[in-house]
């Protein structure tokens, strides 16, 4: 944090930068916990703050003057690109032609989306920061690979004195633990979402199927395999299962049958390896030499042998929610506020098909994303990096362009309703689908029409959530780099085809895939990972 006698220098040299920090759109609560010298400002101008947050109109207002007052020089118009990954939605232009207006006005600068689709953004993602393009911003998330890209130099290192002058708003609103989480190797890479979400998963399934069939409510493992196979059986056309496309290790299924299940935490999903929630010493171990992952390929193979997903699982770039939204498919996974989304579309366009949420481990600990979740990072060769970080606190403080980027284009995607929500109308698809969720925060409407029993899920989980010592360690990976590439290889060849029954001898698999990782140098990083963990933990 930066020095408070640094800090008063800095107020006393641009004295109307005050304001700037005191019209800061956060709560108390989130004051209490913001960087130390952000906090005390907060708390000095503690009606000013409340007053900017009861008032929209006064919140832009000193948002549109915001650079202006701050000294910050913005005499020469800079065009920004920022990668998003996700399809390009449909009615792009006209939002960002009014995003454009909104900052041209408030910064003097413009910006020029790139997305990258779901079937291909794994890997284009990593490519696009090998090959040092020209662009600016860039989503960024600990399941994209954050840690990984921050040690390989692909994103710009944020320092305090950066984010106190460019990003003023957001500094002062962050609350501090959540820097903390986005920092790796003791650095920022990663200007962090400021809205804290469940990422836990769930089933999405056609509840209209179950009842046809009079299955009983799906509640269990158990319970989830006699729909699949049920309707394998009986629903020619309609594909039982169908996994989110991507380049993933673990598949959303697996975090609900290996995580949740076990109430386990995963570092990180291209890594084997585990530990007990409820383990204070952080013990880890390798998940694909534990009697539960043996007995999950168990349950996968007879899933497989049921015909539960698509013989080209391993091939398929398949849009999983396409495919359910159209009734391709009986039942997808993801977590609780897509799907919840995804339910809300289909209501709003009269869907043909009754669907409905399963939490197939219930009374099991849940747990919330830690920052990095979503987040925008600046390219370590981005020539426009002030430009940048004004665009990312305009982008999750003012209200206008912040609901512009989230909703599009009011009285055309949405209208808002009340304070807090907001309805879709009938063009809110043609502005959905891509990784807007970075600019989260707490100015975030909900729509309406989002499901009363996703809601109720929510509220359930986030009233019983659970704490971890481990919640915000950060694995600096710097010492295997090359070992966790192989490891990462095998786990791709060896052990999603188990995962999906195409291996006929399970414990043959298994041994093979357990040999191979072991060749590949997995003892190494696990020992490695120990050592930082006993090192963290020491410390608490």
């Amino acid at each position: 944090m930066l020095k408070r006698t640094r800090w008063m220098m800095m107020l006393t040299l641009v004295l109307t930068f005050v304001m700037v920090l005191s019209a800061c759109g956060s709560n108390e609560n989130k004051n209490a916990n913001a960087p130390a010298d952000a906090a005390d400002n907060a708390t000095k101008t503690d009606n000013a703050a409340k007053a900017d947050n009861e008032g929209n109109g006064a919140a832009n207002a000193g948002n549109a003057a915001g650079t202006a007052d701050a000294g910050l020089d913005t005499s020469k118009e800079v065009k920004l690109k920022m990668v998003f990954v996700g399809p390009k939605p449909v009615d792009y232009d006209s939002v960002f032609a009014e995003i454009n207006k909104k900052l041209k006005e408030k910064i003097n600068a413009t910006v020029e989306g790139e997305f990258l689709d779901w079937s291909e953004w794994a890997q284009k993602y990593p490519l696009k920061l090998a090959a040092d393009e020209d662009f600016d911003l860039i989503y960024s998330a600990n399941w994209a690979g954050y840690n990984d890209q921050a040690l390989k130099g692909g994103f710009l290192e944020l320092t305090d004195e950066m984010l106190a002058k460019y990003m003023p708003k957001t500094w002062a609103a962050m609350p501090k633990v959540s820097w903390d989480q986005a920092k790796v190797s003791g650095k920022l890479y990663m200007v962090p979402q400021n809205n804290g979400e469940s990422v836990e998963k769930l089933i999405l399934y056609r509840e209209d199927l179950r009842k046809k069939y009079n299955l009983p409510a799906i509640d269990s493992p158990e319970a989830y395999a006699t729909y699949l196979k049920t309707v394998a059986q009986n629903e020619k056309g309609i594909t039982p299962f169908t996994p989110e496309t991507g380049d993933w290790k673990y598949h959303n299924l697996d975090r609900v049958l290996l995580k949740q299940q076990n109430e386990w935490n995963m570092f990180d999903l291209d890594l084997p390896f585990a530990f007990k929630l409820s383990d204070a010493q952080g013990k880890v171990f390798n998940v694909y030499q534990t009697q539960e992952f043996k007995d999950l390929l168990v349950y996968y193979k007879d899933l497989a042998d049921h015909n539960a997903w698509s013989k080209n699982v391993l091939n398929s770039k398949n849009d999983h929610q396409a495919d359910f939204k159209a009734g391709k498919t009986a039942s997808i996974t993801h977590n609780n506020g897509t799907l919840g989304a995804l339910m809300a579309l289909m209501r709003q366009e009269n869907s043909p098909y009754e669907v409905a949420l399963a939490d197939i481990n219930q009374g099991k600990k849940k747990s919330v994303a830690i920052s990095t979740q979503n987040g925008t990072s600046i390219h370590a060769n981005s020539k426009n990096v002030e430009r940048s970080m004004m665009f990312i606190d305009l982008m999750q403080n003012d209200k206008e362009l912040h609901d512009l980027m989230m909703y599009g284009i009011n009285g055309v995607h949405y209208e808002p309703v009340g304070d807090d929500k907001y309805k879709a109308l009938d063009k809110n698809p043609n502005f959905t689908g891509f990784s807007n969720w970075n600019f989260n925060s707490p100015l975030n409407l909900q729509n309406e029409a989002f499901p009363t029993e996703a809601s109720d899920l929510a509220k359930g989980w986030e009233a019983n959530v659970y704490h971890y010592p481990l919640e915000t360690f950060v694995f600096d990976n710097s010492k295997v780099k090359t070992e966790i590439a192989n490891v990462g290889n095998v786990m791709l060849r060896y052990a999603i085809p188990l995962e999906y029954g195409v291996i006929k001898d399970i414990d043959k698999g298994v041994v093979d895939l357990n040999k191979q990782l072991a060749a590949a140098g997995v003892d190494k990083i696990q020992a490695e990972l120990q050592t930082q963990i006993d090192a963290f933990l020491a410390k608490q």
